[in-house]
C-alpha cells in the first residue's frame, strides 16, 4: 500500500481547510496546527524507511498507469527534504504562537501556512512537471498572503516585486511545459526521461532546458535574487523564517531533479551554464552580506550565498559534490530558519533592526547570544556542526571535478558569511550594553524555547551525520543514476 507517500501533502492541505472553520479558536487552531504537523513529520519518517526497504514508492491515482495518469513519487531525496520542512514548520509554529498577535492568529494565518506547506511538499513527491506548476502555484498562492501578512507599507513594496517575479517565472514555466510537450509528447518526468535517452538531447530540447533553468533560478533565488532580501526581510518573523527556509529550495529541489533526471546529456552547456550562475549568485550574495547595516537584509542575502553554494554541488555533478549539497541543504533549512528566528527576536527585544544602534546584548540575553554564536559557527562550516559536513562534500566533488575556480569561490563565500556574522555578533551582542536592567525587555520562553530546539538540531545534524549518511547516499545515488528513477516509475508495481 502506497497511499502513504500522499499523506505528507494531503494531511497540510486539508488542515489548512479545516482550520478555515476555527478562525475565531485560537487556541484550538494552534492545537490542531501543531498535532498535524507533527503527524506529518511521522508519516515522512515512515515513508523515508520503508524506501531503504522496498525501494522508490509510487502512487498511481485512479489506477492510470503512468505515464498516463497522475502519480506521486517518494524517493529518499524528495522524504528528506519533506521530512525537515515538516520539522522547520513545526518550530516556526511554536514561534509564532507567542510572536504573532491575535488579530493576525484569526485572520487566517495558520490554514495560508498549512496550504503554503501543502504546495512545498507536494513539488517535492509529485512525478508529473504540470502537477509541479501546480504545486508551485498553491505554494506561491499561499505566499503572496504571507508576504504581506501586517500589512505595512514596507511589506506592500516588497510584496509588489515578488508577486511581479514570481507571476512572471510562472508565465515562462507553463511556456516551457508546452514546448516540452510539443517536443516529447508526455510530461511524466520519468518518461521524459526515458525518451530523451533514447533520442538524445537535441538542440531543441538543451533550448528548453535553459528555459527551464530560468524559471527554476528565479524562484530559487540563483543570479536573479533581487527581490529576494526585500520579500524575505518584510514578513513577520515567523513567516520570513518559513520563506528563508522553505521557498528557495522548492526552486532548488526542481533544479536538481530537472538537470539530473531530464536533461543531463549535454552537462558541458546546462551544466557549466548553471556553475557561471552559482558563482555570480556567491559573489553578488556575499558583497550583500556585508553592505548592510540592517540584519534583516543581512540574514537575506546569506540566502543567497546558500543557494549559490549548494548550486556548485549540482554544476559540478560527482557523487561526493551531490551528497554534500543534500548535506547542506537538509542543513541550511533548519539554520536559516534559526537564523531568521534570532534576527527577528533581536529585533523585538531592541526595536531596532539596525546593528549599529545595538550593544552588548549578550549581557541581557546570553543564551540567545550564544545561540547567534553557535549559527554563525554552523554556516561558516565549523565542526561539529551541520554545516562542516556539506561543505566538505562539496569541495571533495570539486577537487574531483577540477572545477578548482569554482572551489575557490564556494570557500571564499564562506569567509564573507563569516565575517557577515560575526560583525552583527561583536556589534549586536558583544561589548557594553546600552540596556539598562530597568528597560530590560522580558525574553519570553515562548521565542526562546523555538530557537533553542533548533540551535539543538543543528548540532545533532553535524554529530549524527553518520546516521543521516545512508539516506543521502541514497538521494544521492538516485539523483547520479536516472535509471533506478525511471525504472521505479514505469515498471509495473
Amino acid at each position: 500500500m502506497n497511499n502513504i507517500i500522499v499523506l505528507p501533502m494531503i494531511i497540510p492541505l486539508l488542515t489548512g481547510i479545516i482550520l478555515i472553520f476555527l478562525r475565531k479558536f485560537i487556541r484550538t487552531q494552534r492545537w490542531v496546527s501543531i498535532g498535524s504537523i507533527i503527524v506529518t513529520a511521522c508519516i515522512s519518517v515512515i515513508i523515508l524507511n520503508r524506501i531503504q526497504t522496498d525501494g522508490i514508492l509510487r502512487l498511481d491515482f485512479s489506477g492510470w498507469k503512468p505515464p498516463f495518469g497522475i502519480l506521486f513519487v517518494a524517493d529518499s531525496f524528495a522524504m528528506l527534504l519533506v521530512l525537515t520542512s515538516s520539522i522547520v514548520t513545526a518550530v516556526c509554529l511554536l514561534y509564532s504562537f507567542t510572536a504573532m498577535n491575535t488579530h493576525s492568529e484569526k485572520m487566517f494565518f495558520y490554514p495560508f501556512v498549512f496550504f503554503l506547506v501543502a504546495g512545498v511538499h507536494g513539488s517535492f513527491l509529485t512525478g508529473d512537471i504540470f502537477n509541479l506548476y501546480v504545486c508551485f502555484e498553491v505554494m506561491l498562492l499561499a505566499s503572496y498572503v504571507l508576504v504581506v501578512f501586517g500589512g505595512t507599507k514596507r511589506q506592500l513594496r516588497a510584496s509588489i516585486k515578488y508577486v511581479a517575479i514570481n507571476v512572471l517565472s510562472s508565465w515562462l514555466f507553463l511556456v516551457a511545459i508546452a514546448y516540452i510537450y510539443g517536443a516529447l509528447g508526455t510530461l511524466n518526468m520519468a518518461h521524459l526521461s526515458a525518451r530523451i535517452a533514447e533520442s538524445g538531447q537535441t538542440p531543441i530540447l538543451t533550448v528548453i532546458s535553459i528555459l527551464f533553468l530560468v524559471v527554476f533560478s528565479l524562484k530559487a533565488g540563483l543570479l536573479l535574487y533581487f527581490w529576494l532580501p526585500g520579500s524575505y526581510s518584510a514578513p513577520p518573523t515567523a513567516i520570513a523564517a518559513l520563506f528563508g527556509a522553505l521557498l528557495t529550495k522548492v526552486g532548488i529541489y526542481a533544479l536538481f531533479r530537472t538537470f539530473t533526471l531530464l536533461f543531463y546529456h549535454e552537462p558541458d552547456i546546462t551544466h557549466t551554464l548553471i556553475g557561471v550562475m552559482a558563482a555570480i549568485t556567491l559573489i553578488g550574495g556575499s558583497i550583500g552580506a556585508i553592505a548592510y547595516k540592517d540584519i534583516r537584509q543581512i540574514i537575506s542575502f546569506n540566502v543567497v550565498i546558500a543557494v549559490g553554494f549548494i548550486l556548485v554541488g549540482l554544476s559540478v555533478a560527482t557523487q561526493s559534490a551531490i551528497e554534500g549539497s543534500i548535506y547542506y541543504l537538509i542543513h541550511d533549512m533548519v539554520v536559516k530558519a534559526l537564523l531568521f528566528l534570532l534576527g527577528g527576536t533581536v529585533i523585538a527585544l531592541t526595536s531596532t533592526p539596525r546593528i549599529d544602534r545595538m550593544s552588548g546584548l549578550i549581557g541581557n540575553y546570553p543564551l540567545l547570544g550564544w545561540l547567534f554564536f553557535i549559527v554563525m559557527l554552523s554556516l561558516t562550516g565549523i565542526p561539529p556542526f551541520s554545516g562542516f559536513i556539506g561543505k566538505i562534500l562539496v569541495g571533495q566533488g570539486a577537487v574531483e571535478g577540477g572545477n578548482y575556480i569554482l572551489l575557490a569561490l564556494a570557500f571564499i563565500s564562506s569567509i564573507f558569511v563569516l565575517y557577515s556574522l560575526l560583525r552583527v555578533f561583536l556589534n549586536s551582542f558583544w561589548g557594553e550594553t546600552i540596556i539598562s536592567i530597568e528597560d530590560e525587555v522580558p525574553l519570553k520562553k515562548g521565542l526562546i524555547i523555538p530557537c533553542v530546539i533548533l540551535g539543538i538540531l543543528t548540532i545533532a545534524l553535524g554529530v549524527g551525520a553518520e546516521l543521516l549518511a545512508p539516506y543521502v547516499e541514497d538521494a544521492a545515488n538516485t539523483l547520479m543514476n536516472p535509471t533506478i528513477y525511471t525504472d521505479a516509475v514505469l515498471g509495473e508495481k
